[in-house]
């Protein structure tokens, strides 16, 4: 087990910003916290990285106490934090070498640390800029880059924070191909944050939507967005007349429509259950119970 939570509890003087919230996280999985500002998610995040003391509750990541985690523990973790410093005069190549020295007294015999640059280089889609100065890369190159060095001493447990913000499509696209060889290949745990629920269902194995400061659902997206948001819609004509009907297996529903009335069947149209839509409900859910609660 990578991450361990139970029972974290954060108070600011009278206000109680995080309230008994608990979950796991495996080696290899990609999990994706979501939830509305002010839900807790960056209070949970910095509790994680060992830079914020909880109230109560008890954590561990990769077996250690966050609030005692010493430099060998932090060797172990990769940051990549929604800003970046820009270190424009510096190359490529340069930069990742540099940066990956400090990372070579916490070699062990199972993990050899740093990553080698040329690998690193490849890995995170950056070989053909390796001599480029930073500042001539695009947005999406400089993002690699970001995650180039989180992951420079191959830590066992990468945070990412609102990775794709300001992505073009295929800086997203290469970004999201760049996160499942981490976690497929290399076997590194992914703990993720987003506003994009599009992003959390491609790249998530479960995911964990925090309201009010409490985790008020946790699965994988097909099955929050299943139990959660309901039926699939399908709607369609016959004749100039216009049927809905809702069910659990639109699939099966739409074969068994086009074997009745086969060329007959006009306007089809299946909506299916979503993610968005199982979020929404529950982030709607989640407010009303936080404003019961507190009156």
């Amino acid at each position: 087990m990578v991450l361990a939570v139970d029972g974290l509890r954060m108070r600011y003087g009278s206000t109680e910003v995080l309230h008994d919230v608990s979950f796991q996280a495996r080696h290899g999985e990609v999990v994706a916290l979501l939830g509305p500002n002010g839900a807790g998610k960056s209070t949970t995040i910095e509790i994680l990285e060992g830079f914020r003391l909880r109230s109560a509750g008890t954590v561990e990541v990769l077996g250690v106490d966050p609030a005692h985690g010493d430099e060998r523990w932090r060797s172990r973790l990769g940051i990549v934090l929604q800003s970046w410093r820009d270190h424009g005069n510096w190359r490529v190549r340069e930069l990742l070498h540099h940066l990956g020295t400090y990372y070579a007294p916490y070699a062990t015999n199972t993990i050899d640390r740093p990553w080698d640059t040329g690998e690193l280089l490849t890995a995170a889609g950056l070989a053909e800029h390796a001599d480029h100065k930073v500042k001539t890369l695009s947005g999406g190159q400089r993002r690699r880059l970001d995650v180039a060095i989180g992951i420079v001493g191959r830590p066992e447990l990468l945070f990412l924070d609102e990775p794709t913000t300001g992505f073009d499509p295929q800086a997203r696209h290469e970004f999201h191909d760049l996160v499942r060889r981490l976690a497929a290949e290399y076997e590194t745990t992914i703990l993720l944050t987003t506003h994009d629920l599009d992003e959390a269902s491609k790249l998530a194995d479960r995911i964990l939507i925090l309201t009010g400061g409490r985790i008020v659902a946790a699965g994988s997206p097909a099955e929050l967005a299943t139990l959660i948001a309901g039926e699939d819609e399908v709607r369609w004509s016959i004749d100039g007349r216009h049927f809905r009907k809702s069910t659990a297996d639109s699939t099966e529903f739409v074969r068994g429509l086009f074997t009745q009335y086969g060329a007959a069947v006009r306007e089809l149209e299946v909506r299916r259950a979503s993610l968005e839509d199982a979020y929404l409900a529950l982030v709607r859910d989640g407010l009303a119970s936080g404003r019961e609660s507190a009156a």
